[in-house]
């Protein structure tokens, strides 16, 4: 069979939990915009779309109900909704949150249970053959355990490097155990694409620091050698040799795809008093997803952009045009992404306010109408698959 191109959209299913007045509230993005009501539908509209490839992935914290319990019945029926509407799955299991017996990314009995969590859904679900164990893992990282926002809510490098460890490793296990499940998998490691600029010569350290800080956690999940400065902070900060000697001896290279988000807001500008605020598109999502691919020689996949009306439709004809660019000038990228289907809601604030804002960042609005962006998308898609279905991919298959 030859080689599909991916066009793809996504279910938005964050569920970290947040601190209000000292109370653990658990933000759930598909309840926010009345998936579990109304997904049939929803499904119904990728195929509108003309989109065969959807990322998508259960409430994993409402799944994995205790250590060896799990609650199947929504994912059964989600996911022979999509047999039936012949859309391929890229399956999230985790995304940005953990059940609540777990506690947070800092339990470090917890890359075990996801594992065997992981192991039990390839059992179940023997045809999936796309999966990103953990979504955006220098996001969840950073968030929970270095700003402060999510989860643990702390603020520390020591914390940061211990979230960044167990999620890492969590990774890597689950993509061991869903290997020894079904060996013809393939994991598309979605993940955010930073740059960080110097705003003048001072600044340059800090800026150099965070520019290799950035791959850490695909650095740590595709076992890659990190540079002696990341070594030491890692050292620093908690790991010890055994945790960093143990990814570079687990390496799932060769069954993985490295999925680049970009956002408008993935550029930083770092200041002389050592903070970073967001610079908006400087290099845009060629330069900066050349700068990845240069580094793990991994193909890659479009995985994630959006930003809100009225941009949108300039937006996704900008981020095609640097793709195919990307493309043409000979690097294996075999899919794109806007994500996602439906509007989002308080991503405004980071999903740190409980605020109930609608963001007009979807193919559709929260009514299911679509947007012109939607409409831009599926024009896209009508009058480029035959174009791409002409050119070579290698030899790749995806059956």
């Amino acid at each position: 069979m030859r080689s599909k191109f991916m066009f793809t959209t996504g279910i938005e299913n964050s569920y970290p939990t947040i601190n209000i007045d000292g109370k653990k509230f658990r933000v759930d993005e598909m309840e926010k915009t009345f998936f579990y009501d109304r997904w049939k539908e929803d499904f119904a509209l990728v195929n509108e779309m003309g989109i065969e490839f959807l990322r998508y992935g259960p409430p994993y914290y409402r799944t994995h109900v205790a250590p060896g319990t799990y609650d199947w019945e929504f994912t059964d029926q989600t996911m022979q909704e999509l047999r039936e509407r012949n859309i391929t799955p890229l399956i999230d299991l985790c995304h940005f949150g953990v059940p609540d017996w777990v506690g947070d990314f800092q339990n470090k009995d917890w890359p075990h249970y996801f594992a065997e969590y992981a192991r039990e859904f390839a059992l179940r679900y023997p045809d999936v053959t796309f999966y990103t164990p953990i979504n955006e893992i220098f996001i969840a990282a950073t968030f929970s355990a270095y700003y402060g926002w999510w989860n643990e809510c702390l603020s520390s490098d020591a914390s940061f490097v211990n979230a960044l460890n167990n999620i890492c490793k969590a990774n890597v296990m689950a993509m061991q155990e869903i290997l020894k499940v079904n060996p013809d998998v393939t994991f598309i490691q979605s993940e955010s694409s930073e740059y960080f600029h110097p705003e003048d010569p001072s600044c340059r350290p800090l800026a150099d620091f965070l520019n290799e800080k950035r791959f850490l956690s695909l650095d740590l999940s595709y076992g890659h050698p990190v540079s002696v400065n990341m070594f030491r902070y890692l050292m620093d900060y908690g790991m010890s040799e055994a945790d960093y000697d143990w990814y570079l001896h687990n390496k799932v290279r060769a069954k993985c795809i490295m999925g680049n988000d970009y956002y408008v807001t993935n550029e930083h500008l770092v200041h002389p008093d050592g903070t970073t605020s967001a610079s908006g598109e400087i290099f845009g999502y060629y330069v900066i997803t050349r700068q990845y691919y240069n580094r793990y020689r991994l193909p890659v996949m479009h995985t994630e952009t959006n930003i809100l009306e009225p941009h949108a439709v300039d937006w996704l004809k900008k981020g095609w045009a640097n793709l195919y660019r990307f493309k043409q000038d000979g690097f294996p990228i075999i899919g794109y992404t806007w994500y996602s289907l439906i509007d989002q809601v308080d991503w405004d604030s980071a999903l740190r306010n409980n605020a109930g804002n609608v963001n007009a960042l979807g193919l559709y609005d929260m009514d299911r109408k679509i947007r012109p962006v939607g409409e831009a998308y599926k024009h896209l898609i009508n009058v480029w698959r035959p174009i791409l279905a002409e050119e070579s991919f290698g030899l790749q298959m995806y059956l």
